[in-house]
């Protein structure tokens, strides 16, 4: 009798084994079809602010374009700069590291991955194939602490001493030792500062209002020798006069523009606590200041702008493009130190974004190695912040198209308008100022169009 019962035992487990096993296998192909599914509709939870969102490209109305490039777990290309960076995002993953504690040093971290990265033997074999003007970038990226040599009077720049309320707009401006008369035009025309009243427009409802502005112009140290002349005393006879200029002890290089960014908004976050928005921008921009003005003060009446302000930032935006390969190029970038699509950024020309923003930016920047291209950089920055710039066509970064220029009020149209030399911006804010009452009103350049959240890709800085 128990012989049988066994043998009946080993039939019954023979044949349902099998449909046991099939039914597991039913069950967990289930679930990770439903992991997948869910991953489709919501590909990432928003974590803090300051935690990168993971995995994959973004493509939704809360997230901006996010290049594959940046979440690759393997990255088998010698690109030096992918491989730094790489090691970075691995650690604020929130997906590979759940359990990372924000607030420690970040800076620590930037300069071990850059050890590690540099001290091997494919990445020096390639660094010795760079150009020389990036190998000397290289020897510099992993430096972030500069002295200060001079500093504006004001806590927050140049400005009114009698400012009734915090101040609207900071214009900060990238310069050199060399343009001291971009820096005499601009103060005596759209750089001026303290009270300043807007430009009334069709779409204004009552007076145009104003806001204060403050300026400070952004340097680095220019090499005497080379330079042949030592510029420094007059320089502390400008500051001195002005009180508008901030200079760091770094090499004043193309390059080294993103450095001009990174150490501002650390002068930013500490002395500027109360200031609303930022103009960031060369020194060869004509601005129309009043028409600024107006804009912004429109931007903080929309709905819910109390929320939105933490995110703003409005300029000429580029999206999908492609590094400059031409080796001739000032943009020039090989690919054996960057691979991959640029993020979507502003054109570094002239853009504005909201002081909130500037301090998030400078908190975010210490996770990101410096990148050459200055106005690339903060689109990284911005990409890891999950935040979207806004395209206005009255920023014109690459001038005005044909012969628009050539209208009565082409430039009571605009924000901005780049690549004008210092007679023409006195001369342009004498002609906007003459021609104010006959081209009021005039909007500005397509201001009916909505945000270009899919812009047609540009060639990066031809």
């Amino acid at each position: 009798m128990a012989r049988c019962h066994c043998r009946w035992c080993n039939v019954f487990i023979c044949m349902c084994s099998p449909c046991i096993c099939l039914v597991l296998l039913f069950i967990y192909a289930s679930i990770m079809v439903c992991m997948d599914m869910q991953s489709t509709i919501s590909p990432s939870r928003v974590i803090e602010e300051d935690r990168f969102v993971a995995p994959g490209t973004l493509r939704n109305n809360s997230f901006a374009p996010l290049p594959n490039t940046f979440w690759k777990l393997h990255w088998h290309g010698d690109a030096f700069w992918n491989h730094l960076q790489l090691s970075i995002d691995r650690h604020f993953n929130p997906i590979l590291h759940p359990n990372t504690k924000l607030g420690f040093d970040d800076s620590t971290l930037l300069r071990q991955s850059f050890s590690e990265v540099i001290n091997l033997d494919s990445t020096k074999k390639n660094l010795d194939k760079l150009p020389q003007h990036i190998q000397e970038f290289v020897g510099y990226m992993n430096i972030r602490d500069y002295a200060t040599l001079i500093q504006p009077d004001g806590v927050c720049g140049a400005g009114a001493k009698d400012e009734r309320e915090p101040p609207l707009l900071l214009l900060a401006i990238k310069t050199t030792e060399l343009n001291f008369k971009n820096r005499q035009a601009i103060r005596q025309t759209w750089g001026q500062v303290g009270w300043m009243a807007g430009q009334k427009r069709n779409s204004s409802r009552g007076d145009e209002g104003g806001g204060y502005i403050r300026r400070v112009f952004l340097l680095g140290k220019e090499n005497p020798e080379e330079l042949g002349v030592d510029l420094s005393e007059l320089l502390q006879i400008e500051s001195q006069r002005y009180g508008d200029i901030l200079q760091w002890n770094f090499k004043d290089t193309f390059f080294n523009l993103t450095l001009k960014d990174v150490l501002f908004w650390d002068w930013f976050s500490r002395s500027c606590s109360q200031t609303r928005f930022v103009f960031k921008g060369d020194d060869d921009v004509f601005v129309n200041t009043p028409n600024m003005i107006t804009y912004l003060q429109e931007q903080l009446k929309k709905p819910k702008a109390h929320r939105t302000m933490k995110d703003f930032m409005v300029g000429d935006v580029i999206g999908a493009a492609i590094p400059n390969r031409v080796n001739n190029s000032k943009y020039f970038i090989p690919d054996t130190f960057y691979q991959g699509l640029y993020p979507t950024y502003a054109g570094g020309g002239g853009v504005v974004y909201s002081g909130l923003l500037a301090k998030r930016l400078h908190n975010i920047s210490k996770r990101i190695h410096l990148f050459p291209i200055d106005d690339v950089y903060v689109g990284m920055c911005m990409i890891r912040l999950n935040v979207y710039p806004i395209h206005h066509d009255a920023f014109l970064t690459f001038d005005f198209p044909g012969k628009e220029k050539e209208e009565r009020c082409s430039y009571h149209r605009i924000l901005l308008v780049h690549k004008r030399n210092p007679n023409q911006i006195i001369k342009l804010w004498e002609d906007v100022k003459k021609t104010q009452t006959q081209c009021q009103g005039v909007p500005l350049r397509n201001a009916a169009k909505k945000e270009k959240k899919d812009k047609k890709p540009k060639q990066a800085k031809l």
